[in-house]
């Protein structure tokens, strides 16, 4: 029984260092290509698919997550006499962390899916097998444009969000919680740096190159038929949100 444990852990080690290699030889592959032509009619197309249709739903995530991060700490802050820190702590809190990661997520959800999706249909149908015998590179002509997309894309939406998030805390914080307009702004002036979200703008490129590689790359690898075109698209949404969550925590200890 511990043998037979051993080997299962093993296997499951394998199988991990296995996809971390494909997965980065596939981004050397894409990085590759990128000094040669690259398309920017297809670039500026995958930047309104991807970019503008989503923001939206980010909007909505951060106007939300400001209301209820102000929610949460204001009573208590006002109760120990902190009232003059909640503008600075909600703004430093979704510039820093929630802004992006969760910029990131819901790119993941709705970005990764689509390009899952939309690539593996491609390699079901022999789309790609296509391009090859018409010489023409899939990592240049499918990936380098969708992850100069997502990389330009994120950061845009991520200060957005920011920006919606910080207001969705003002609101709550001036007209349920009874703290004063100047006081809120006041703090943010006072304690937030530049830094707290230019981080996290630097963040959001990186989540934004882990979603369009994990999503094509599991495009890619999508088995025939329909029901794989599913699991590829499942697989892709899973392992870009926990990829994110891990590339977050290294993030976070270089840039802050």
């Amino acid at each position: 029984m511990p043998v037979r444990f051993l080997e299962y852990i093993g296997s499951k080690i394998l199988e991990v260092l296995w996809f971390v290699g494909d997965v980065a030889i596939m981004f050397a592959g894409v990085v590759k290509q990128m000094p040669r032509r690259i398309r920017w009619r297809h670039v500026i197309e995958q930047m309104s698919h991807l970019g503008v249709d989503t923001l939206p739903i980010i909007s909505l995530t951060m106007l939300f997550t400001g209301m209820v991060l102000t929610l949460q700490i204001a009573h208590e802050f006002i109760k120990y006499g902190a009232e003059f820190t909640i503008g600075a702590v909600v703004s430093v809190g979704i510039g820093r962390e929630l802004g992006p990661v969760l910029a990131g997520v819901v790119a993941a959800g709705r970005v990764g899916s689509a390009m899952t999706a939309e690539i593996s249909t491609m390699k079901v149908t022999e789309q790609i097998d296509a391009l090859r015998v018409m010489a023409t590179n899939p990592l240049g002509y499918l990936v380098v444009p969708r992850m100069l997309a997502c990389m330009l894309m994120l950061p845009i939406l991520t200060a957005f969000g920011d920006m919606i998030g910080v207001l969705g805390g003002w609101a709550v914080a001036v007209y349920y919680s009874g703290i004063s307009n100047y006081v809120f702004w006041d703090s943010i002036n006072r304690f937030v740096a530049a830094h707290d979200l230019v981080g996290g703008i630097i963040k959001a490129i990186f989540f934004g190159c882990i979603v369009a590689i994990l999503g094509c790359y599991y495009g890619m690898k999508a088995p025939d038929g329909a029901e794989g075109v599913g699991k590829a698209t499942t697989k892709s949404v899973v392992t870009s949100i926990i990829a994110i969550f891990m590339f977050n925590v290294v993030l976070s200890w270089i840039l802050y």
